[in-house]
């Protein structure tokens, strides 16, 4: 259990946990997937507690822009580029034969680059919306939102290549038990930031966009690769910050 752990935290952020554990096989990197949710509560209290300091110290508007640089440098910036090479695959290809190989190019197009720039506003538009009441419990859950999408498509999708890539490992012993287990975990934040009726919202409404996610991700490039992971994990978080004050008013 706790080598999973590990390989998730390592995996999912800049932060080394150990130096001893290291060539996971592909039953543990599996089982790390499980532990997505967990590693994105655990990024999104780091989050909360920055929001808490820095709020002594800036107004809002500089507070929240802090935060995303923090995101960003907690995780690397793995999603933001998978986001990018994704919007640069489906702008350059016309079928997924094309889309694959642009996605794989290192440099950045104008596409990617503008989807980018956009994704970081709506993240900013969506913090600065959002009402004090639900900001830990936002701050919080985010990140685990992101995460649990991550998982629940690689579960559900074919690897998208042929010849495999660094996603394809994660997914060879991917089961509905890990499924399950990160559900789990999220549901759990869910019900302690919004309450049973408000977490069911949540839920409701983060399934239907992994749903189209899914199903984007078949008919656009054939399946998942770890680019399409990452844009999954970027879209997932922008629309539950512009959601989450909606859904819980509905709740």
């Amino acid at each position: 259990m706790a080598r999973p752990f590990v390989f998730a935290w390592q995996f999912l952020t800049g932060i080394p946990l150990s130096r001893a554990w290291h060539d996971p096989t592909e039953g543990e990197l599996a089982a790390s997937m499980a532990w997505y949710p967990a590693v994105g509560i655990l990024i999104g209290g780091g989050l909360v507690l920055a929001d808490a300091g820095l709020s002594r110290l800036f107004p809002a508007v500089v507070v929240n822009v802090l935060l995303i640089v923090l995101l960003v440098l907690l995780t690397r910036g793995l999603h933001q580029d998978g986001l990018a090479d994704t919007l640069d695959g489906l702008a350059g290809g016309r079928t997924a034969a094309e889309r694959l190989p642009i996605m794989r190019d290192p440099r950045i197009g104008a596409i990617g680059a503008t989807g980018l720039f956009l994704s970081l506003l709506l993240r900013y538009a969506g913090l600065m919306a959002l009402p004090q009441a639900l900001r830990v419990p936002a701050l919080l859950c985010m990140p685990a939102m992101g995460r649990w999408a991550m998982v629940v498509v690689a579960w559900a999708s074919p690897y998208a290549r042929a010849e495999g890539g660094l996603a394809s490992s994660f997914l060879t012993h991917l089961s509905w038990q890990h499924v399950a287990a990160s559900t789990g975990v999220l549901v759990a934040g869910l019900v302690w930031g919004f309450g049973i009726a408000g977490a069911l919202m949540v839920l409701a409404a983060g399934s239907l966009a992994v749903l189209a996610i899914w199903a984007g991700c078949r008919s656009w490039f054939g399946g998942i690769t770890g680019d399409t992971l990452g844009a999954a994990n970027e879209a997932v978080e922008i629309l539950f910050l512009l959601l989450v004050p909606s859904l819980v008013l509905l709740a």
